[in-house]
């Protein structure tokens, strides 16, 4: 009974976490607002499920190409470290 509600916890977890998935046309890259620091940090934390959708969807992409540069890409990579540990999985263990 408690793997069920565990797999239940997860699945609505994954579906709540892909519905945050965004997906621009191109002409919106262009003309629209250039994605800072905390849409790269919440692009980072979303990036497996938006690589997961993006291998059926040809729509969703899981980096911003119309970003502000080295900031964008910051927050990118904490989102995503923060995500999967860290450098706390690299300690060895004793």
């Amino acid at each position: 009974m408690n793997s069920r509600i565990s797999f239940f916890l997860l699945l609505m977890f994954v579906i709540l976490f892909t519905s945050c998935a965004q997906s621009f046309s191109l002409e919106n890259c262009i003309d629209g607002e250039a994605s800072g620091f905390w849409k790269g940090l919440w692009h980072g934390i979303i990036a497996p499920i938006s690589f997961v959708l993006s291998l059926f969807k040809d729509n969703i992409a899981i980096y911003d190409v119309n970003n502000t540069g080295g900031w964008y890409d910051f927050g990118y990579v904490i989102g995503v470290g923060c995500l999967l540990g860290g450098g706390c999985k690299a300690k060895g263990k004793k």
